[in-house]
């Protein structure tokens, strides 16, 4: 005899659930990323600059696009959250250079094979910048400069009128301290010193035990 029934029977498990309907568009919970992530996937922020003037032009280079245009969004960024009015990134001509050299040097020596370089450019331009910013700003860039990513600077400083003829007298006179300096030393030139130094000189140890003088010798003036 078989314990076992001859049919099996269908036997329907039904959950059930304390949570709200899902599917319902009204009740659900949008979740914001945070402005930080958020921030990555929009456009980098810029001031806007009171008089445009130039303070530095940054000059990007790179065999690539994508690293190009990267580091070119991370200057930008670098530049806002630091004060600096940055423009661009402006794209510039590239730079084709083309070389021709032999393909062997045995019998395929007259065959020819051209290589071909192309390098992409960018430049961001910070206008009303303050000289200490803008060399914090590009030292930042430095020290986080992006794998095959080149940097190009022109700085800009502006001061007061008669700075350039104040910078060359004390040049001058700096060279002129130097050469007095190396000529006093140089034959019969050399300074012999006031009488004090001569005195000083005739009253030392050294020359006592020379002359074999047991009291140094006085100078009188006439």
């Amino acid at each position: 005899m078989s314990l076992f029934p001859k049919r099996e029977q269908n036997i329907t498990i039904q959950s059930y659930s304390t949570s709200p309907n899902r599917s319902d568009s009204s009740t659900e919970r949008v979740i914001r990323r945070p402005r930080a992530l958020q921030s990555i996937h929009l456009k980098p922020l810029k001031r806007e600059a009171e008089f445009g003037i130039p303070s530095c032009d940054l000059q990007l280079r790179s065999f690539s696009v994508q690293p190009l245009e990267f580091f070119s969004d991370f200057a930008l960024r670098a530049a806002y959250y630091l004060g600096l009015p940055a423009y661009g990134p402006v794209p510039l001509p590239r730079i084709t250079e083309r070389w021709t050299v032999p393909k062997s040097h045995f019998i395929f020596k007259k065959a020819q094979e051209n290589f071909e370089r192309v390098t992409l450019r960018r430049m961001i331009q910070i206008k009303d910048g303050n000289p200490d910013t803008v060399q914090l700003w590009l030292s930042y860039l430095r020290k986080h400069q992006f794998y095959g990513v080149g940097m190009k600077a022109n700085i800009w400083e502006f001061g007061p009128a008669g700075v350039g003829v104040d910078v060359e007298n004390g040049a001058r006179e700096t060279q002129l301290a130097e050469v007095d300096a190396l000529w006093s030393h140089l034959g019969q030139t050399k300074s012999l010193g006031t009488s004090s130094k001569v005195e000083e000189l005739l009253s030392s140890r050294r020359f006592q035990e020379a002359n074999g003088l047991r009291q140094p010798p006085s100078i009188s003036s006439s």
